[in-house]
C-alpha cells in the first residue's frame, strides 16, 4: 500500500507537474530543441499512461512493481539517460511513421461511424420521449389529458369554476325588453294595444 502511494506521487510530481512546467517554459521562450524534447517525452508518457492501466491490474502482485515505475519514470527524465527520446526514436517514431496512414484512415472511419451512431441515437431518444409524451396524454391522466382537449367555451368554464356557477350570459339582441333612446323601456306592441283599450274602457 506504501509502495503504490509513493509511486502515484512520484508519477504526478515528477511525471506530470515537473514536465508540465519545463514544457512552459519550452514554449514560453520559443526554443525548438527543448519544445521537440519534452513532446517526445509527452509522447512516451501517454504510452506510459496507457499501459499502467493495464500493467496496474494484472502485474501489481510482481515483487517490487511499484519501485520499477517509479525508476522507469526517473530513467525517462533523467538528462543523462534521454531515456523518453530514445525509446521515440528507437520504437516509437518508426512504428508510427510505417503505420500512420492506416492509424488516419481508422481515425476518419470511426470519427465518422461515432458521429452516426450519436445522431443515431439522439433519434431514438427523441422518438422515445414523444411516444412517452404521447402514451401519457391518452391514458388521460388527471387533468392532463383535459388540458390537451380543444378549449371550447365550455371548457374555459369548467375549468375557471371549478363547479362554481358560471356567470350569466347576456341576452342576444332582439330578445325580450330592449331600451329606448332614453334609457326607458320599450313595451312591446301587444302590451301598448291592451294598455289603450283598457284606457278607453
Amino acid at each position: 500500500m506504501v509502495s503504490w502511494i509513493i509511486s502515484r506521487l512520484v508519477v504526478l510530481i515528477f511525471g506530470t507537474l515537473y514536465p508540465a512546467y519545463y514544457s512552459y517554459k519550452a514554449v514560453k521562450s520559443k526554443d525548438i530543441k527543448e519544445y521537440v524534447k519534452w513532446m517526445m517525452y509527452w509522447i512516451i508518457f501517454a504510452l506510459f499512461t496507457t499501459a499502467e492501466t493495464f500493467t496496474d491490474i494484472f502485474l501489481c502482485w510482481f515483487p517490487f512493481y511499484y519501485e520499477l515505475k517509479i525508476a522507469f519514470v526517473a530513467w525517462l527524465l533523467s538528462p543523462y539517460t534521454k531515456g523518453s527520446s530514445l525509446l521515440y526514436r528507437k520504437f516509437v517514431h518508426p512504428t508510427l511513421s510505417s503505420k500512420e496512414k492506416e492509424i488516419d484512415d481508422c481515425l476518419v472511419q470511426a470519427k465518422d461511424r461515432s458521429y452516426d451512431a450519436l445522431v443515431h441515437f439522439g433519434k431514438r431518444g427523441l422518438n422515445v420521449a414523444a411516444t412517452a409524451a404521447v402514451m401519457a396524454a391518452s391514458k388521460g391522466q388527471g387533468a392532463l389529458s383535459e388540458r390537451l382537449r380543444s378549449f371550447s367555451m365550455q371548457d374555459l368554464t369548467t375549468i375557471r369554476g371549478d363547479g362554481a356557477p358560471a356567470p350569466p350570459s347576456p341576452p342576444p339582441p332582439g330578445s325580450g325588453r330592449a331600451s329606448g333612446k332614453h334609457g326607458q323601456p320599450k313595451m312591446s306592441r301587444s302590451a301598448s294595444e291592451s294598455a289603450g283599450s283598457s284606457g278607453t274602457a
